[in-house]
Order: C-alpha cells, then sequence, then structure tokens
C-alpha cells in the first residue's frame, strides 16, 4: 500500500507531526515506473546525460560563470533543464526545441530562483519567519508559485532550510532563522504552498530543499566557507529541517557548496545515498548547487574536473548545474567502467519520474498561457496578501513611553534616512522578477495614511534634518542595509548600522524630540547604540513589494505588530555565534560574582534582544503552566494548558511559545528547546486558555548510543512571550524501558 503523506495542521505546532516519517509522498505515481523505464530503455547514453545536465539560459547571472550554446545543446538532446529562463513566449520556444527537435521529445524543465515571491515580493524569509504564522508561509509561496507558473515555470529553488546562527553570513536573510523546530514547520508550509496538492496544477511549481547540508555553518560566517560540525549537531541542528521538507512532499533536493566532515557536498555519497535515499527514502531528483562540481577540485579532493564527476555521480548526484562536468565527461566514463551505467539510469529515472509527476508529459506547454500570465501577476488580489504577510512580519524590538502609534493628524513627523524613499532596496535580495518601479516606499505608505500630508515632512540629508527637528513632534528614521548587502557573496564582518547611520540617529536623538527608528535589513545587527539612543524602534526587515503600507499600517496602529524574533541579535559582533538553545557549561555564569565561569569580562553574555522577543501596543500576562499530571509515560500525553490575558487596551496577536529542558541526558542537552507555539488573536481583556500537547517523542534525541529517543528524567516546561520566559512547571518521564 502506497503512504500519502498529509501535510499536518498548522495551528498545533506539533513537533511530532512535522517530522513525521513518510517515505512515499503524494505526488508519486505508481503507473508512471513503467512508462519510465521503458523510456530509459530507448535512450542513449547521451541522451541520458543530457537529462542530468542543467544549464542557465543568457537572461539571468546568479552565478560566477555563463555559457552560449545552450539552445543547440536542448535541440541536441544533450539538455534536459533550463533555469534563468522566465515568461511564456521566450520559454515556449525553448520547449519546442525540446520536444520537436531531439529524437525522443523529452520536454524541458524551468526553473528559477522564486524565493520570496516573482513578481509580487513578499517578505524575505527570515522576516516571514518572524510571523510565526506558517499560514502565510503557505500562502505567500502559494502566490509565488502561481505567478512563476504563470511565467512559464516548473520549478523553484526553495525553500532553503539552512539553520543559521551566525548573523554575518548574508544568507540568513534566505532561511528561518536558528531554531530547528520553527524552521522545519515553516520549511514544510512553504513546500506544500509551492507544491500544492497536485503537482500537475499548473499554477504549482516543484519546490527544492536547500542547500543539503549544514550550509549555515560555515566558519567565520563567510559564504562558501569549511564546515567542521560533530555527527551529533548535524543530525540533531542541521537535518531536521530537510526532513520535515521530505515529509512535506519536497520535489527535489540541491546540494551545498560546504564540505562536511572533509569531503564536499555534491560528492558526499552519506549524505545524497545513505542518509537521504537509504534511512529516509527520498524519491526526487537532487540538483547541485552552481558549479559545485567543478569546484571540488580548489576543495582539493579531486585532481580535476572529471574526477569530481566520478565522485559526485556516484554519491548520488542526479542533475549538474551548469557546470558541464556531466555533459564533458560522464558518457566516456560509464564506457570505461568509472560510473556504473545503474547509476546513470537511477538518476535519469528519478529526474524523468519528477517530469512526469509535473504532467510535462502529458502536456509540455501547460505552463504557457499569454492570458494567465497577464491576468495571475502582480494582482491586487496578491499585493493585498503581500501587505497583510508583510505587516505580520514586522518585529517591535522597543517602544519607550508608547511613542508608537503615531498619531494620523496633529503631530508634525519628520522623515529621514537614506531607506525612506529607496523603492529597490524594499525588495531585498533574491527578489526574483520583483521590480523597484512597483514598490510602495516608506514615504508613499506614510503619505497615504496621514490626514494632512503637509504634516509629513521629508528631507535626505542629515543637516537638513537636524535644521528640520526643532518644528517636529516625532523624527522617523528608515536606517539599515542596502538590499546588496545581505543575500549570497555579502557576509560582514561589521554587522552594525552602515554608512554612519548610526552617529545619523543619535545626532537627532540629542535634539531632544522622539526618535523612531524604522530598519530594513536582511540578518541581525549589533544595534546597542541605537537601542540606548532611540526611544522606538522597528525590524522591518525587507518586507517587499508593499512594503511602506505594510510598515505604515504598523506606525500608525492600524495593525498592532505581533512579530517575533526568529535569530537572536546580539549586543556585539564578539558573541558571535550566540543563541538560545545553546548548552551549558561546567561552569555556567550563575551571577555577577564569580570570575572562574564562561563570561566576558567586557561584555554581557546576555543578547540585546532574545530569540522569540517581539513588543506589542498592549500588554499580555501569562499564568503559571498547569499539567494534566506530573508524570508522563512513554505512551501517553501530557497535556499543558496555561492562561492568556490580554491586559491593554488594544486587541493584538501573541504568539505563546513553549519551550522544554531536559534536568539530565546521557548527553548533554540544551539549557532549552522550542517545542510548540500558538499565534492567539486576544481581544483587549480577553483571557484565554491555551492548550499544547505532549508526548515523549516531544522529549526524544540521540542518546549517548547514537538511538533516537526519549529518555526517563526530570523536565521543565517554559510557556511565555520570548525563549526568555521563566514561567514554567516540572513533570517527569516514566520510561522504565527506556535506560541511560
Amino acid at each position: 500500500m502506497i503512504k500519502r503523506y498529509t501535510l499536518p495542521l498548522l495551528l498545533l505546532f506539533s513537533i511530532t507531526t512535522v517530522l513525521s516519517a513518510q517515505s512515499v509522498p503524494a505526488w508519486y505515481n505508481a503507473g508512471h515506473e513503467a512508462k519510465v523505464d521503458s523510456l530509459i530503455s530507448v535512450m542513449t547514453l547521451q541522451e541520458k546525460v543530457g537529462q542530468m545536465t542543467l544549464f542557465t539560459s543568457d537572461w539571468v547571472k546568479t552565478g560566477p560563470t555563463l555559457r552560449e550554446g545552450y539552445q543547440a545543446d536542448i535541440k541536441a538532446g544533450k539538455c534536459g533543464a533550463i533555469f534563468n529562463a522566465h515568461t511564456v513566449d521566450y520559454n515556449r520556444k525553448l520547449q519546442e526545441l525540446a520536444v520537436n527537435g531531439t529524437r525522443l521529445g523529452i520536454p524541458l524543465i524551468f526553473g528559477y530562483d522564486v524565493i520570496h515571491g516573482y513578481r509580487t515580493i513578499f517578505p524575505i524569509p527570515l522576516g516571514e519567519t518572524a510571523s510565526f504564522n506558517p499560514e502565510a508561509a503557505r500562502e505567500s509561496a502559494a502566490i509565488a508559485a502561481k505567478e512563476s507558473a504563470a511565467a512559464g515555470l516548473h520549478w523553484t529553488f526553495a525553500p532553503m532550510v539552512d539553520i543559521a546562527r551566525d548573523p554575518r553570513w548574508g544568507r540568513v536573510m534566505e532561511g528561518a532563522g536558528e531554531d530547528v523546530y520553527l524552521s522545519s514547520v515553516m520549511a514544510a508550509a512553504r513546500v506544500k504552498g509551492f507544491q500544492g496538492d497536485d503537482l500537475r496544477d499548473p499554477t504549482t511549481v516543484l519546490a527544492c530543499a536547500k542547500h543539503f547540508a549544514a550550509y549555515g555553518a560555515g566558519q567565520a560566517g563567510r559564504d562558501y566557507h569549511t564546515v567542521d560540525i560533530s555527527e551529533r549537531v548535524l543530525e540533531e541542528i542541521y537535518l531536521p529541517p530537510f526532513k520535515a521538507t521530505l515529509d512535506a512532499g519536497v520535489a527535489t533536493f540541491m546540494t551545498s557548496f560546504n564540505e562536511l566532515d572533509g569531503i564536499p557536498a555534491s560528492g558526499s555519497h552519506k549524505l545524497l545515498t545513505e542518509i537521504l535515499r537509504d534511512r529516509w527514502g527520498f524519491m526526487g531528483f537532487v540538483v547541485t548547487d552552481y558549479t559545485s562540481i567543478n569546484e571540488m577540485v580548489p576543495h582539493g579532493v579531486v585532481a580535476d574536473e572529471a574526477d569530481a564527476g566520478i565522485m559526485a555521480a556516484n554519491a548520488g548526484v542526479d542533475m549538474d548545474m551548469q557546470g558541464a562536468v556531466f555533459y564533458n565527461h560522464l558518457a566516456d566514463q560509464v564506457k570505461k567502467g568509472e560510473v556504473a551505467m545503474d547509476q546513470v539510469d537511477e538518476a535519469v529515472r528519478r529526474v524523468l519520474r519528477m517530469k512526469y509527476a509535473a504532467g510535462l508529459f502529458d502536456d509540455p506547454y501547460a505552463y504557457f498561457n499569454n492570458e494567465r500570465q497577464e491576468t495571475s501577476i502582480l494582482t491586487d488580489e496578491h499585493r493585498a496578501a503581500a501587505r497583510r504577510i508583510g505587516r505580520e512580519s514586522l518585529v517591535l524590538l522597543k517602544n519607550e513611553n508608547d511613542v508608537l502609534p503615531l498619531a494620523k493628524s496633529e503631530k508634525k513627523i519628520l522623515l529621514t534616512g537614506p531607506l525612506a524613499d529607496s523603492k529597490a532596496d524594499m525588495l531585498g535580495a533574491w527578489h526574483g522578477d520583483g521590480r523597484a518601479a512597483d514598490c510602495v516606499t516608506l514615504l508613499t505608505g506614510m503619505q497615504a495614511v496621514m490626514a494632512d500630508a503637509k504634516q509629513l515632512t521629508y528631507v535626505k540629508e542629515v543637516d537638513q534634518a537636524l535644521a528640520q527637528a526643532a518644528d517636529a513632534d516625532v523624527i522617523v528614521v528608515a536606517a539599515g542595509e542596502k538590499w546588496f548587502e545581505s543575500g549570497e557573496a555579502a557576509s560582514r564582518t561589521d554587522i552594525n548600522l552602515p554608512r554612519g547611520q548610526e552617529d545619523m540617529i543619535r545626532q537627532l536623538a540629542a535634539t531632544g524630540k522622539p526618535v523612531v527608528v524604522v530598519l530594513f535589513n536582511g540578518r541581525p545587527l549589533t544595534l546597542t547604540g541605537i537601542d540606548s539612543t532611540a526611544s522606538a524602534i522597528v525590524e522591518a526587515w525587507y518586507p517587499g513589494t508593499e512594503a511602506g503600507n505594510a510598515v505604515a499600517d504598523v506606525l500608525f496602529g492600524a495593525y498592532n505588530p505581533a512579530g517575533k524574533l526568529p535569530m537572536t541579535f546580539p549586543r556585539s559582533v564578539g558573541q558571535v555565534p550566540i543563541f538560545y538553545s545553546m548548552k551549558n557549561t561546567g561552569r555556567p555564569k550563575l551571577d555577577e560574582t564569580g570570575k572562574y565561569v564562561s563570561k566576558y569580562i567586557d561584555e554581557s553574555n546576555l543578547p540585546l534582544y532574545p530569540f522569540g522577543y517581539g513588543l506589542s501596543y498592549t500588554s499580555f500576562s501569562y499564568g503559571a503552566p498547569t499539567l494534566s499530571g506530573q508524570e508522563l509515560n512513554r505512551n501517553d500525553t501530557l497535556t499543558v494548558t496555561v492562561t492568556v490575558s490580554n491586559t491593554g487596551g488594544v486587541d493584538g496577536h501573541e504568539v505563546v511559545q513553549l519551550y522544554l529542558k531536559d534536568h539530565v541526558g546521557s548527553v548533554t542537552r540544551p539549557v532549552r528547546e522550542l517545542k510548540a507555539f500558538q499565534r492567539v488573536l486576544l481581544r483587549a481583556g480577553e483571557t484565554q486558555n491555551i492548550t499544547f500537547k505532549l508526548t515523549s517523542q516531544d522529549l526524544s534525541f540521540h542518546r549517548r548510543d547514537r538511538t533516537f529517543g526519549s529518555e526517563p528524567g526530570r523536565f521543565t516546561v517554559f510557556i511565555g512571550g520570548s525563549s526568555t520566559t521563566e514561567n514554567g512547571a516540572e513533570f517527569s518521564l516514566n520510561s522504565p524501558s527506556l535506560k541511560r
């Protein structure tokens, strides 16, 4: 019997359901296997290699090389997939070359980096994760799929599910942050959004889980750099979000640039075969990242690209992105016996399986509909969703003396800062086919809200702003990074505000007027300086096409901010990496008196803003958690209930977060781990009882003997509004059959 995967409900986010093992995805059709085998049986070796070859068009440059001649290669059957080509008419012409111009007429698959929107751009994934709303992630991915599919695309290179704990790394903007559980939930939601319920539906696209694996652990926060982590850290931290995408039915995986245990990921038999195929049962295909097979040569594990190709093919790579290594060498290597024909056939089988699953053999032109392209891209409905999800992603970091929300009238507002009216910088990196001209800036958004536009003054320069400050009741500063200062190949050693912006904010605050800082950025920044001078700080990330409207909704109180940080914000770069789920040491810092404990002599151990932190225009109070029992048996469920009240005068959402602490384990355990959350709406004065369910599976980890499971012992469950909550209750896991 074929098991069918069903995405878990996204309202009660149980780690048990998100990481449940399902080896056969919903898109799998056993009836396709005979067709695939029949086709493989008549293919020449060169045609097989063609299906394992992916080339870029010359429309967009997303890597270090461009290659001419891809159209001739399509017609010769030497290329089975194309990326960086989009729009209906252009892709149709390329598809016609494959379908009508080759011996077997195997259709192409078209891919593109649709990361947080195609034309309608949503918040960067890190920002969207701050919403703690997987349904928003599913919805934005579904809209991105609808638009990109309408532009002739079948495949997106998303979601990126790399755990990221070093904000110096520019690609933190592309993922879901530092936490394993939150990343797993968001990853599953995004896969479901991209792929929908039926891959044959021409409003869906194939998703691609990247970068497999541990790309986010690059040393020194440097992109493409070495990764050196233990087997336990790989299993417990970096693999679970990938497993979550597989359980959600993800169609493809992408290898990472980094090495792992001395082996580049694109040549790792352990990752691509032993874990992904043999243990997890993945049935889709694996594509490399851009020229990563070629890059095994400078890694120093192979002498030349030919050897790199042998290593990659035998490791389990199915498709070579852009490097032309399989294209140039694989056929000869098969003839020489260096790569088995069975290995090639299996790779081709996986690629063709996905083309059948996507309906490309039924209708190679199903995605090429000009009318759909005209009516499905950048619609009013999509812009409204971008605005709504954008404001859900904003995090209120500081609000001294309730300076926010701003009044729509009576107050004179001075707006300044380098990003106040910069359309391009609202998009963020990896913005697909997003266009600056379509973006709403903060200036435009604020002008649309204010009752009297004359009450808003906008100036570009610091000197002008200082001169105008005396006439203002409040100053709004739009600060942050330019869009290209985060993303791929955008690592930074200094994660403070660039180009003197902190000094600008300090000068404006010295005027005595309240200063509201709105941050547009793709990573956690060191904000200690502006935290001490600004009256209010709003973390807006890069909100996308509707940026200005989304931020204005929050600034003026049309929406009560509810975002929570998906990554820890350090006090200084010297604390990096810093994350909430650290492990204790033998000498933990418990107070301010000890010298010979794990601490700095020039800085606190604590972050500036912790994971899960975010303020509101109202206030929430929590009762002590109550448990259905003091002991949890191995096969039972523990019910945890907490009373949450909105004690302020404004309706608002609160993200109720549940953390667990394992007091003693057979190996050292994190000080606490997020295990569940609920995003709830509480009206002013309203109280709700919030309930969570825990089982022994939620307490499981990789034990001393490397098996995965729970252990008997004492646990504390914490429930509150951030990772620092001490609102807890204790219970014990009673499992006599489980021994340390």
